[in-house]
């Protein structure tokens, strides 16, 4: 036994020492939003994930390869839900690239949603005291204690202004803003961990990037800035101008860390069944995409009184051609593109205006028809995109639909990219496969080589992950070229996908979002430096404005086999529908392709969460 003085030393020692760290711990927590806690959760799971992979990813333990993807997995959704914050934007960020990561990582990061439990009143009241000198009783009229939604950075109440104007009024939780500088400290080692010794691979270059847009979507003040300068290009553009609306910014209720916005109602894009009765349509009852099958219970509010006695001109095509039109113009025109346009941000309405309801639809209590309007939410990340890139994507786009190989390899292999095939996928959403590779050789595809040379053999879990890596090594061949633009685009692209997908892929998104980059080329005025030169005068403007019209009508020749398969494939939902059998619509077809496409390039299954956005 220790002698009696000993005990006593030791057992003073054990006091000391945890009341040390429950002091500490304490004053973490309530003056440091628990930084440093989150930051010693952090290391010690990427420890975990470090050593897990360093001991146990070798070829002796192939088979044990797949329980080692879902406990990293498992660690890493464990993390990002228990620190919350900017850790969920960090965690979609990487999960927006999840389509080659291992089944496991598709599966947590397509259920990583931006949802946390509300703030008291009382934080909120005192927000509103250090803002504007007022609680919110005194700056509005009325101001509903209870939130109506709850993100990880923020939460929105509905309020009246003393005008009577009903308004959204988002508050940034508190902590967030003290948190932030550490989050992305972590975030930024973690990065430089993972491509220096952890994995080999190009990760660390978008850090910078990344960082700098999540820190932007802590300012209210550039959001604010964002949504006018949207509404302002939306209302320039014919195409566009009242099928799109921007909630309107009240200014004076307005601080870098309280946002007060029009209050809009209407249906959620991701409230399906009130939709499909605001069309009068069914809904495809296994429909793909965002929201789907993934155990995640989307709050619903249904049809609005105002809109109880309205049927919604055009349905389901009309709501998701505007979408994808939007979208296509902030990328190919005004190159301000909205990065987050999950079915939550997205609201539909009828357009403000005169119906077209006859006297006998009103006697008879018809529904009235209304032109649909689109109305976006959530403007605090938004990418800009250079001219030159903006021309490049566009030609990109154009190229892809005219087999125009020379101009896919000239576009990728200026931006630092080596597998132009694979990267044409992931742009498209469907598989690209280029024939032959810059040097004239042959590009394989198939079950690959064992790692005995073993032609056609089926690959094991650690020969998949290596081939993989590889292949991405080999396609990130110089990331100082790349266009960090193109993480948050790939960002947008998929959602958008995954909405049109949900909806039963009511439209060709393929063919409206070429189309768009096409007439954007067209169009385009400005000088955009290339590789050749040309004389600067008016006749070269004559002569670029004549090819490009040529390329644009070689363009819609070519679009027309596109048209005839995307009817093709309505015509086979239908028919399914008909029968009873599942409806899956020209995005499931797709998916499918580009899944099989993963397969044969990588060696690898990509589960369906993958393309959820």
């Amino acid at each position: 036994m220790l002698p009696r003085l000993s005990r006593s030393r030791l057992v003073k020692r054990t006091v000391y020492t945890t009341f040390g760290l429950s002091a500490a711990y304490l004053a973490d927590t309530e003056l440091n939003a628990s930084a440093v806690t989150r930051n010693l959760r952090t290391l010690w799971t990427c420890a975990l994930i470090s050593a897990d992979y360093k001991l146990n990813f070798t070829p002796e333990h192939a088979d044990r390869i797949p329980a080692i993807h879902q406990r990293v997995a498992d660690r890493m959704y464990d993390l990002f839900t228990s620190n919350g914050g900017l850790y969920i934007k960090i965690g979609q960020a990487i999960g927006a690239n999840a389509a080659l990561m291992p089944a496991p990582f598709q599966q947590k990061f397509a259920r990583l949603f931006d949802d946390a439990p509300q703030i008291p009143y009382s934080t909120i009241a005192r927000v509103f005291q250090r803002e504007f000198n007022k609680s919110p009783q005194e700056l509005f009229a009325y101001f509903d204690e209870k939130a109506i939604a709850s993100a990880s950075v923020a939460q929105v109440h509905k309020a009246c202004t003393w005008d009577g104007d009903w308004v959204a009024v988002k508050v940034q939780k508190p902590d967030v803003g003290r948190q932030i500088n550490y989050d992305l400290m972590a975030f930024r080692a973690v990065m430089w961990a993972f491509e220096k010794w952890v994995f080999d691979l190009p990760v660390y270059f978008a850090v910078d990037f990344i960082s700098t847009h999540l820190r932007a979507e802590l300012d209210f003040i550039a959001e604010a800035s964002n949504s006018q300068r949207t509404a302002s290009l939306v209302s320039s553009e014919p195409r566009l101008a009242g099928k799109v609306h921007i909630p309107k910014v009240y200014p004076e209720y307005s601080t870098k860390r309280v946002l007060t916005a029009e209050w809009i109602d209407g249906v959620r894009l991701s409230d399906q069944e009130a939709l499909g009765r605001a069309v009068g349509e069914r809904l495809p009852e296994k429909s793909g995409g965002m929201f789907a099958d993934t155990g995640h219970e989307e709050k619903k509010n249904g049809v609005p009184e105002s809109m109880r006695n309205v049927r919604l001109k055009g349905g389901l095509q009309a709501i998701m051609h505007t979408m994808v039109e939007f979208f296509s113009a902030q990328m190919f025109d005004w190159g301000f593109v909205h990065c987050d346009p999950h079915p939550g941000n997205i609201i539909i309405r009828a357009r403000p205006g005169p119906s077209s309801s006859s006297f006998l639809s009103r006697l008879f209590s018809k529904p009235v028809l209304r032109d649909p309007q689109l109305v976006l939410l959530d403007h605090g990340l938004y990418v800009t995109i250079r001219p030159t890139v903006k021309r490049q994507y566009a030609s990109l786009w154009r190229a892809l639909l005219t087999s125009d190989w020379d101009t896919i390899r000239d576009v990728t292999e200026s931006w630092g990219v080596g597998e132009a095939g694979l990267f044409a996928s992931a742009v498209l959403m469907r598989p690209v496969r280029i024939g032959r590779t810059g040097n004239g050789s042959s590009r394989r595809t198939g079950k690959g080589i064992g790692a005995n040379g073993d032609a056609g053999r089926e690959l094991n879990a650690y020969e998949q992950s290596v081939r993989m890596k590889e292949r991405l090594k080999r396609f990130l061949v110089d990331t100082d070229k790349m266009p960090k633009e193109l993480i948050f685009l790939g960002r947008n692209m998929r959602i958008v996908q995954g909405n049109n997908q949900s909806l039963g892929s009511p439209v060709n998104r393929i063919k409206i979002t070429a189309s768009w980059a096409s007439r954007s080329l067209v169009m385009m005025h400005e000088l955009i430096p290339t590789t050749r030169s040309f004389p600067s005068s008016r006749a070269w403007w004559a002569h670029l404005s004549t090819r490009e019209l040529w390329r644009d009508v070689l363009f819609r020749a070519a679009m027309f086999s596109l048209d005839v398969t995307f009817w093709i494939s309505k015509v086979r939902q239908r028919v399914r529908s008909l029968m009873g059998l599942a409806n899956g619509g020209f995005e499931d077809e797709l998916e499918r392709s580009v899944r099989g496409f993963a397969r044969s390039a990588f060696g690898v299954e990509v589960g369906p969460e993958a393309f959820e956005g």
